[in-house]
């Protein structure tokens, strides 16, 4: 009986101690949180290395376990997104929802799910600024986005429907129309 005992003494003891380690090391298992995070006057595009606060428009960010990117415009962000090496982690896209937001001040408390997003494509001769090459109004309304649309005679597309040669084609309609000509 008294084997017994000392048996059940000692593993109790190493299971305590044992959780005791636990309880003092950081756990494999937590995990950072994959939510939005607020843009700073310091922070730098991903992609282009501009400060992203000095350009109005909706801005970008992809979030995963290893941190934040954050990028100056939609645009940019989805630009990244389509390469396909940063397409295979379990990153979370973020875009400002224009439709609650100041175009030239977005509201990072408005930051919406990028993949159901609406997008209103080739703003070119719309007066709307944003950081270089195209300049994409994202929306969690598709009714504001249409209306967007309509006034400046632009199309409202899905997330799945942006490729490459989308954002060029915005791209080029932007240049169209800051320049009044395309160039080549």
């Amino acid at each position: 009986m008294k084997t017994i005992c000392q048996l059940t003494t000692r593993t109790l003891l190493a299971v305590l101690l044992g959780a005791g380690l636990l309880a003092c090391s950081e756990p494999e298992s937590l995990q950072r949180s994959l939510d939005p995070v607020a843009f700073h006057d310091t922070d730098e595009c991903h992609v282009c290395g501009m400060v992203i606060t000095d350009f109005p428009g909706p801005k970008g960010q992809a979030v995963d376990k290893a941190g934040v990117k954050k990028f100056c415009s939609a645009a940019e962000m989805l630009g990244w997104w389509l390469q396909p090496e940063n397409r295979i982690g379990d990153a979370k896209l973020y875009v400002h929802d224009m439709g609650r937001s100041d175009w030239l001040k977005p509201d990072d408390s408005h930051l919406i799910d990028a993949t159901s997003a609406f997008y209103v494509v080739g703003l070119g001769d719309s007066g709307l600024k944003g950081a270089m090459g195209a300049v994409l109004a994202s929306f969690a309304d598709e009714q504001a986005a249409g209306k967007l649309a309509a006034i400046h005679g632009a199309r409202v597309l899905r997330f799945e429907q942006i490729d490459q040669g989308v954002l060029q084609q915005a791209a080029a309609t932007q240049h169209v129309g800051m320049h009044g000509q395309a160039t080549h």
